[in-house]
C-alpha cells in the first residue's frame, strides 16, 4: 500500500500534523483537513484510497461524513478513529460503510493494519465471535449512555432528559474515559 493516497480528516490540528508527517514518511501520498467541507472537497479532487476520519469533528459527528465519502469515493476506504469508543458508534460506523473503527491511542502499524482488513475477515470474525465475558456494570452504563446519545443526535440535554439524569450529571460522566471491558 506504500505511495496509496491517504486522506486524514481531524479537527485536532497537532494531532491531524503528527500522523499526516508519520504516514508521509512511510511513502504515502498524504492530505489533511479539519473540517467537513473541506475534507469533502479534498475527495471529491484527490479521490484517496484511504481515509483516516476522527469521530468528532469540532463538536459534530464525524459518522455523518461516512456516506457523503464513500459515495465521492466508492473506492476508498475509511478507518473511524475516536477517543471515546462505543459499541453503538462502531456499529453505526460499519453500517455506513466504514472498513474499521479504532479508540485512540492508536500506533501507525495498527491504523495501516486496519485498512488491510478485509470483508472475508469481518465474516470470519463474525461467524467466530471470541468468548463470551460480561461487560462491568461501569462498561454497560458507558455503552448505555452512549446508545442514547446517538438515538438524541448528540443532544446531552435531550439524552439527560431521556435518562431521567441532571445535565451537569451527565457531563460529568461523558469527561471521563470509557469504563474498561
Amino acid at each position: 500500500m506504500n505511495g496509496a493516497t491517504l486522506l486524514i480528516i481531524d479537527d485536532d490540528p497537532v494531532f491531524n500534523g503528527v500522523l499526516c508527517r508519520a504516514l508521509s514518511r512511510r511513502g504515502y501520498s498524504v492530505n489533511c483537513a479539519h473540517a467537513a467541507a473541506e475534507a469533502l472537497a479534498l475527495a471529491e479532487q484527490e479521490q484517496p484510497e484511504l481515509i483516516v476520519l476522527d469521530l468528532n469533528l469540532a463538536g459534530d459527528s464525524g459518522l455523518a461524513l461516512v456516506a457523503p465519502l464513500k459515495r465521492s469515493c466508492p473506492k476508498s476506504r475509511i478507518v473511524v478513529l475516536t477517543g471515546y469508543a462505543s459499541i453503538a458508534t462502531a456499529v453505526e460506523a460499519i453500517k455506513l460503510g466504514a472498513t474499521h473503527y479504532l479508540a485512540k491511542p492508536v500506533g501507525i502499524d495498527e491504523l495501516l493494519a486496519a485498512f488491510n482488513t478485509g470483508a472475508a475477515e469481518l465474516e470470519n470474525a463474525a461467524a467466530n465471535p471470541p468468548p463470551s465475558k460480561p461487560l462491568t456494570v461501569e462498561r454497560m452504563e458507558w455503552e448505555h449512555i452512549q446508545r442514547v446519545m446517538f438515538d438524541n443526535d448528540g443532544n446531552i440535554s435531550a439524552t439527560a432528559r431521556a435518562l431521567q439524569m441532571h445535565r451537569r450529571t451527565l457531563q460529568r460522566k461523558l469527561g471521563k474515559r470509557p469504563a474498561k471491558e
